[in-house]
């Protein structure tokens, strides 16, 4: 058992084989009925087991995030590779068998708490590592870069972007005209809305999306030599998404679609992993690029600053209690420990204020820290006292700094002794509101990113465009939408301006970028069968022996299959074998899967019939690109239900096993598919 889980141990409370009592440990008798005046009578104020229990109650909600309202989270392990000591101090970087405790929060960013998974949004990617030298905590996104390069910006940002005021609406979403606006006229965002159209922004699941620290931060060794530093967490089964139909689908019929995958995977053993990157600069490099490595809106080019991959996090354990631990625990880009230092980035220097002042509110004042999901697991001694919900115990009579009558304790420590020393950069200047020149170019990055989209990813770019302005309901905002990004490309410029209704600028051009970087494209990311979600399709009279041995080719790969029929229970296929359907064709959908396979029968043709959702699963399915495999008579159904949409092939995905194939081989195609993801080749008619 790692330190966190044994120190969280001492909090944990299981109700099994306990009698009822109330908070202040007496029995209660009965917790039914109030206490009244007789039978029909009025209720007793003397109640204080109704009073306590209501009381509780009516206080049980604290305030949600400001932003990241609805995020889940989970424990794990981080281990790294090899030692880090050549480039910074930080202990838990230095001993490849030492395993660190983490916790990690995945979020939405605009949505309330209980808004949907799936929404077009960045995705909060929060690490809190529980190290032997304190807890340090890295607070990024699914997205290497943000909308704003100062913070000072980011109350209108929010703003922005919240439901609007006077009427609350839209719920988790961007696609209306006060965020717009914001963009149009803070065109330092060009680039995150690039990434934000992406399908970056609609992520498959939380196992499956990058992280990025977003911040320039340094690292600094023993010998106090620094370099600037970026993080990467790179999802070991790759980065995959939604198609936007889909997302949208998935928020009504499952809205908790990505907790679930989270919670259900590390349930089953799936463990989900993430291999740690760096990407460093030398400080004597800081000014060899044609960007300003301290700008939170632009990316280091991994062709560039090659990505080491230093490390790997494990999540191993979904939580006891969500609001104990996910909804308490508190991340801070400031909480860091010695070898781990910040920049000078403006964004990041206003977070290291905003995120200790939004606790005081939303965890009820400064002793956050002592809440079980944030105290670090070494010890803390220092002359912070008293405060709302204070729980150490403080015993003696000092509490300063310095004094004699305890000797001087606590006492500071020296450096050697693993005292935090802040990097002795020298700063001079005059105090100015502004931003540096080297800030000033907006677009060129925007424009590398969309160099670096395939045909495919180019199209949802300018699909999502098309959506989101087009809610737009001032004409003058989607005009200055259209007139910002022709500096990003013409073509997409001219694309949303046909959708919308507006012009393009005459004589409009698009920066001069001709660089592309292949890492920022999702096309080439590592592909694998593993924990891929399948929808078997049976009704009665199915061909057993053949459903069997695809079953076993699914399992067989780490392809999670699902039986999927007309009602719950067993399904007697032809020769009266039964099979157990987990779910039904009303309770679940193809939305829910990456994949599905159709087994062939006279009942399912049946049901087709009486159903419409269940040929809805098939032409949504084919819809979203994604594998669809049929046999016997069902593929004849298929191909009816298909053609017409697009390319209906083995190579794009649909696969057709007639009566008499070979099972087992049919299998082993339907992983082949499942592995590719999307089938995009079937839009090419």
């Amino acid at each position: 058992m790692l330190k966190k889980d044994e120190q969280l141990e001492q909090y944990r409370s299981d109700n099994d084989g306990k009698k009822l009592t109330t908070n202040q440990g007496v029995r209660i008798t009965d917790d039914e009925h109030s206490l009244k005046a007789g039978q029909r009578g009025p209720t007793l104020m003397e109640d204080f087991h109704f009073r306590e229990k209501m009381t509780h109650f009516d206080h049980e909600r604290i305030p949600e995030r400001i932003v990241h309202a609805r995020g889940y989270a989970a424990h794990g392990v981080f281990e790294v590779y090899e030692s880090m000591k050549e480039y910074t101090k930080a202990g838990f970087l230095q001993d490849p068998g030492a395993k660190t405790p983490v916790f990690v929060r995945f979020s939405t960013v605009a949505g309330s708490r209980g808004s949907g998974d799936t929404v077009r949004d960045a995705r909060g990617f929060a690490t809190k590592f529980y190290t032997e030298e304190g807890n340090y905590d890295l607070v990024g996104n699914n997205i290497p870069v943000f909308f704003i390069q100062d913070a000072i910006k980011f109350p209108d940002l929010v703003h922005s972007f919240k439901p609007e005021p006077h009427n609350e609406m839209p719920q988790a979403s961007t696609a209306h005209d006060t965020f717009w606006d914001f963009v149009a006229n803070n065109t330092e965002s060009a680039h995150m809305i690039m990434w934000a159209m992406s399908d970056r922004a609609i992520p498959r699941s939380f196992r499956m999306m990058e992280g990025f620290g977003v911040h320039t931060f340094r690292f600094v060794n023993d010998q106090g030599k620094a370099r600037f530093v970026k993080f990467h967490w790179k999802p070991v089964l790759g980065v995959h998404s939604l198609v936007w139909d889909e997302a949208q689908k998935i928020a009504g019929k499952d809205p908790d679609f990505h907790r679930r995958d989270l919670f259900e995977a590390i349930e089953m053993g799936d463990y989900p992993e993430y291999e740690l990157g760096v990407q460093m600069i030398d400080e004597e490099d800081e000014f060899s690029f044609d960007f300003d490595i301290l700008d939170p809106t632009k990316v280091w080019p991994e062709e560039q600053v090659p990505v080491k991959i230093i490390g790997k996090m494990t999540l191993n354990k979904n939580v006891d209690n969500v609001f104990a631990e996910t909804e308490q625990v508190a991340f801070h880009p400031g909480h860091v420990v010695p070898g781990i230092d910040f920049s000078n980035d403006p964004l990041l220097q206003g977070r290291l204020f905003s995120y200790t002042d939004t606790q005081l509110s939303r965890l009820g004042g400064p002793n956050f820290h002592e809440i079980p999901i944030n105290r670090p697991v070494c010890p803390f001694h220092n002359n912070q006292r008293d405060g709302m919900h204070r729980m150490t115990i403080d015993r003696g009579p000092v509490s300063y700094h310095k004094n004699s009558l305890q000797k001087g304790y606590p006492q500071t420590s020296s450096v050697e002794e693993g005292g935090y020393e802040h990097y002795q950069e020298k700063v001079d200047g005059k105090k100015v509101r502004q931003r540096s020149e080297s800030f000033a170019d907006h677009y060129s990055q925007a424009r590398l990113f969309w160099n670096s989209m395939t045909p495919v990813e180019k199209q949802h770019i300018v699909k999502a465009f098309c959506f989101e302005v087009g809610k737009v309901k001032s004409k003058d905002v989607q005009q200055q939408v259209v007139n910002m990004f022709s500096n990003v490309d013409v073509s997409l410029a001219e694309e949303i301006a046909l959708s919308v209704g507006a012009k393009v600028p005459e004589n409009a051009a698009a920066v001069d970028v001709s660089a592309t970087s292949p890492a920022l494209s999702q096309e080439k990311t590592a592909k694998s069968p593993k924990t891929r979600k399948v929808a078997v399709l049976v009704d009665k009279g199915f061909d057993y022996a053949e459903v069997t041995a695809v079953l076993q080719e699914l399992k067989s790969a780490g392809v999670m299959p699902e039986v999927v029929g007309r009602h719950l229970g067993n399904v007697l296929s032809a020769d009266g074998q039964p099979l157990e359907a987990q779910k039904t064709f009303l309770t679940t959908d193809s939305v829910l899967y990456d994949g599905v396979y159709v087994a062939g029968s006279e009942g399912f043709l049946e049901s087709v019939k009486k159903m419409p959702e269940v040929a809805d699963f098939i032409t949504d399915t084919f819809k979203h690109f994604k594998t669809l495999g049929a046999s016997g008579i069902a593929a004849e159904l298929v191909v009816s239900l298909c053609e017409g949409k697009g390319i209906v092939s083995e190579e794009a995905g649909v696969l057709l096993n007639e009566a008499g194939g070979d099972s087992a081989s049919f299998g082993k195609k339907l992983v082949e598919a499942v592995t590719v993801d999307r089938h995009w080749v079937r839009v090419q008619q």
